[in-house]
């Protein structure tokens, strides 16, 4: 059972630094993959100072779960003509 919260908490946290990333790209006006990959890093960073993610974390899932996450980022952008 604990390795299912986990699972759950995992995907929360990683639909919770997505969508700050999403935001940060509209803000900044940056749809890359360059910009994408950076605020990725800039976001887990920006988790890791508030507590949100701790080291002991899987923090190299996490951003690899993310940065496997961009075609469907680039298509949503894409879609809304950003």
């Amino acid at each position: 059972m604990e390795k299912q919260k986990l699972k759950i908490y995992m995907e929360i946290i990683i639909n919770e630094i997505l969508t700050l990333v999403k935001k940060k790209m509209q803000e900044q006006g940056a749809y890359d993959r360059n910009a994408y990959k950076q605020f990725v890093e800039e976001t887990i960073d920006y988790f890791l100072e508030k507590g949100k993610l701790t080291d002991d974390d899987n923090i190299g899932f996490i951003e690899d779960r993310l940065l496997d996450a961009w075609p469907e980022v680039e298509e949503s952008f894409a879609a809304k003509k950003y």
